[in-house]
């Protein structure tokens, strides 16, 4: 039996999250790791090492020149996503581009229009989305089982370690709330039509410590995200996160906290990570593995992307920038 020829992957951005894509490509079967890129040579020499890659470089553009390389994951910073993205998407890869998708909503639109005529498949990463405990909800959602949903809450928080590395770089809206706001509109089917954001500051980082952000679907529901990253350092989870679906008919929630894993050890109490990116019998596993098997069936078969389309992704940029607006001028923003 003749074998599919492997799809060879190139990760441009190849830091912390970078390597953890590059480690589901090289666990996924039918996907091989051709390249890396980071424009740090220290960070690049240790990840070829790492990951044994025959192609490394310090210039994206070398990587999207490779006529060998199928497809790329885009896990650069969020503020480099447009520039490099824009590059991939005109020499025709195919395109996994990390969230947030780009660091405005013209950015996200321009993309969005691009990705309609470029020879290559495009998906924004919003990994949620592949979790499975998200797909079952919005399934039980679908199906009516809770009625008409009228009232959502997520957190999504971190303790203050690693909240402390990423305060300069994003904001706790724009970086973990966007998951939660574009879980709501998922499961309403309906973008929101007035946002309201606030922030609050306790450390001298870019960007404030706490974000919250209520979002109004008409005068049919409600939903308030929360994301705070100054949590106690000895936090014992990894992310401290929820989300609860309110219906007229029942309720759900799904609880992102509870790993299923407790370790007690010399530092104290910690919960591991079973469902986004565990490593088991050496291979990366979980929700990220998910979602690039998925985007690879999709470029070998030649099928849409359905789970998440690029105005969706669009988006929840729009509706997170409104929420940063909003919490700039203290006043509501009808996005």
């Amino acid at each position: 039996m003749q074998l599919p020829e492997p799809i060879r992957w190139g990760i441009i951005g190849i830091g912390r999250f970078g390597k953890l894509h590059a480690r589901a490509v090289q666990s996924i079967y039918g996907l091989e790791l051709a390249g890396i890129c980071n424009r740090n040579r220290e960070r690049l020499t240790e990840a070829q090492a790492e990951f044994d890659c025959s192609v490394a470089t310090e210039a994206y553009q070398k990587l999207l020149d490779d006529s060998s390389i199928d497809a790329v994951s885009i896990t650069t910073h969020w503020e480099d996503h447009f520039e490099v993205a824009r590059a991939a998407l005109a020499i025709g890869k195919h395109v996994l581009l990390e969230k947030p998708m780009a660091a405005t909503s013209e950015q996200c639109n321009e993309l969005a229009e691009l990705a309609r005529s470029a020879r290559g498949k495009f998906m924004v990463g919003h990994i949620c989305r592949f979790d499975p405990r998200v797909t079952l909800a919005k399934q039980a959602i679908d199906e009516g089982r809770i009625g008409r949903i009228v009232s959502m809450h997520a957190k999504r928080n971190l303790p203050q370690a690693p909240g402390s590395l990423r305060l300069d770089k994003t904001s706790p809206l724009m970086g973990d709330g966007i998951h939660d706001a574009d879980l709501m509109m998922w499961f309403l089917g309906q973008s929101p039509t007035r946002v309201y954001g606030r922030y609050v500051r306790f450390n001298e980082f870019r960007h404030p410590d706490v974000g919250w952000a209520m979002l109004e679907f008409g005068d049919e529901a409600i939903g308030v995200v929360e994301t705070n990253w100054g949590l106690p350092t000895n936090t014992p989870t990894v992310i401290d996160a929820t989300l609860q679906v309110v219906g007229t008919d029942g309720m759900l929630t799904i609880d992102c906290s509870n790993t299923g894993l407790s370790i007690v050890d010399p530092t104290g109490l910690k919960m591991q990570d079973t469902d986004y990116w565990p490593q088991q019998h050496g291979s990366l596993v979980g929700v990220l593995q998910n979602e690039l098997a998925y985007f690879g069936e999709c470029i070998r078969n030649d099928r849409a992307i359905e789970v998440i389309t690029p105005e969706e992704a669009a988006t929840a940029v729009r509706i997170m920038e409104a929420a940063e607006i909003s919490a700039s001028n203290g006043t509501p923003v009808e996005p």
